[in-house]
Order: C-alpha cells, then sequence, then structure tokens
C-alpha cells in the first residue's frame, strides 16, 4: 500500500507540473478545481453563504484542471468569460500568498469578493483577515508573489 500511496502522489505531482504553466488549486487526488465549487456562483452569494457544489456533468477543463458548475448556462458563462470568474490566483489561498507562505491548496469554503474578483482562502481567519484589514495593501503583496511564482515556473 506504501509504494502505491508513493506512486499516486509522484503521478499526481507530474501531473500538475506538465499541465499548466499556472498552478491551479486542485485536490491532492484528483484534479478538480476549487474542489468542485461552482465559480460563477460565488459572484450570486453574500457573504457568509455557504460555496454551492457543481455537477460533473456541467464541467471543462481549463488550466488544466477540471471546473465543474451547476448548470450548462453557467458553464458557458464561464467559459465566455474566465477571467470574471475564475477565483485569483487559480484558487490557491489569498492571504497565505499576502504572508509570503507560498501556494496553499483551498477548498473553496472559505471565500470573499473584492472589486468583482473571486479569493478564497485556506482557513476563515485568512478570509476575516481580509475582511477586517487593509485587502488592497494585501492584495498588492498576493500580486507580486503570485508574479513572482509564475515567473519562476516558467524559466
Amino acid at each position: 500500500m506504501k509504494f502505491n500511496f508513493s506512486l499516486l502522489m509522484f503521478l499526481s505531482l507530474v501531473t500538475s507540473l506538465v499541465s499548466a504553466n499556472e498552478p491551479v488549486s486542485t485536490g491532492f487526488f484528483n484534479n478538480t478545481a476549487v474542489t468542485g465549487h461552482d465559480v460563477t456562483a460565488y459572484h450570486k452569494l453574500s457573504l457568509g453563504d455557504k460555496a454551492v457544489k457543481g455537477d460533473k456533468i456541467y464541467s471543462l477543463e481549463w488550466k488544466g484542471a477540471k471546473w465543474y458548475f451547476v448548470s450548462e448556462a453557467e458553464k458557458q458563462k464561464f467559459e465566455s468569460d474566465p477571467g470574471k470568474y475564475a477565483p485569483a490566483y487559480n484558487g490557491h489561498c489569498a492571504n497565505a500568498l499576502s504572508l509570503g507562505e507560498g501556494l496553499i491548496k483551498t477548498s473553496g469554503e472559505h471565500w470573499a469578493v473584492f472589486d468583482d474578483q473571486l479569493y478564497l482562502f485556506y482557513a476563515a481567519r485568512g478570509a476575516k483577515r481580509w475582511l477586517t484589514g487593509d485587502y488592497k495593501a494585501y492584495k498588492h503583496v498576493s500580486d507580486k508573489a503570485w508574479k513572482d511564482i509564475l515567473q519562476e515556473r516558467n524559466q
């Protein structure tokens, strides 16, 4: 069993490295973005609402990951303008980037929308920090960290 688990982890790592230049926050054992939450739905939710899971029937591949949606209409919305609906930093924790912690995967459960852009967080305290603090300053630091990560990956 130990061998199979190690092989699975290795294959997962190789797949994620090869699949896209921009890393997407996916599950450890699958290639599903934002653990299957519909990223278009966040824009209709009120702060504190629970994120909405998409359905495999309405999925597409973007940036090397599977993205799920609640309906064909939501999937088409994303397809027509992924930049509008995709989470900042491709779903990695915005707070971790702002603290210099690098790429931390998220579950899609902790979120906030600032200036019509979706941001995901590893934990509630990260979202709270951004909601009660100077999110524009945090965003500035996160944007630079994201840019640096992408530059390193593309060398």
